[in-house]
């Protein structure tokens, strides 16, 4: 019986605003694994593409977890509640789930496996962050439309400077992580 391989990679962690995304992949017989390449090495227009390539060529499943939990859990625990959340969404179960990264969900029946840089390594890890990524940034580009002074379409929630200096000048949202570093300082600046 052949192996089904799953890939699953998160994107948000490192941004200031709204849920972090996963997704998990697995390929249809037909997809050329040469066109995919990690989601932070290519431009939007490219990751657009490939991510209709992708979905019409695999299996695929998107999970989440709100700036709400990330708050409670921490942004490692949410990431990996994401990832569980794509797996078990998954139409097909894989024999094997390669995980981006050094820590895997708690999830039993499944037979994970993490990958330190696996989304450089393995193209169905690449997949599963371009599927979040364009997702993830589809509902943050969404969400900026109502707080157009942030500039999230642009900085997709990260801390750039413009970002950071509106967050001082208007306050934040309640989509803002309220524990993270840079706005928890501003916030309580002692």
């Amino acid at each position: 019986m052949k192996k089904i391989i799953a890939g699953v990679d998160e994107v948000g962690r490192g941004s200031l605003v709204g849920p972090v995304f996963a997704a998990a992949v697995i390929f249809k017989k037909k997809i050329d694994k040469n066109k995919i390449k990690d989601s932070k090495q290519l431009s939007k227009e490219k990751r657009d593409d490939l991510e209709k390539y992708i979905k019409k060529n695999s299996i695929w499943s998107i999970g989440s977890a709100s700036t709400k939990e990330i708050e409670k859990l921490n942004i490692l625990n949410a990431s990996l509640l994401a990832m569980k959340r794509s797996i078990k969404k998954l139409k097909l179960k894989p024999s094997i789930t390669l995980i981006d990264g050094n820590k895997l969900p708690n999830l039993s029946g499944y037979n994970l496996k993490f990958v330190i840089k696996g989304d450089q390594k393995i193209s169905e890890i690449s997949a599963a962050s371009i599927i979040a990524k364009v997702a993830r940034d589809k509902l943050i580009t969404k969400m900026s439309k109502n707080f157009k002074k942030y500039a999230w379409d642009k900085n997709a929630g990260y801390g750039t400077k413009q970002h950071l200096k509106a967050i001082k000048k208007f306050g934040i949202t309640k989509h803002h992580r309220k524990t993270f570093g840079p706005i928890h300082n501003i916030l309580s600046p002692n």
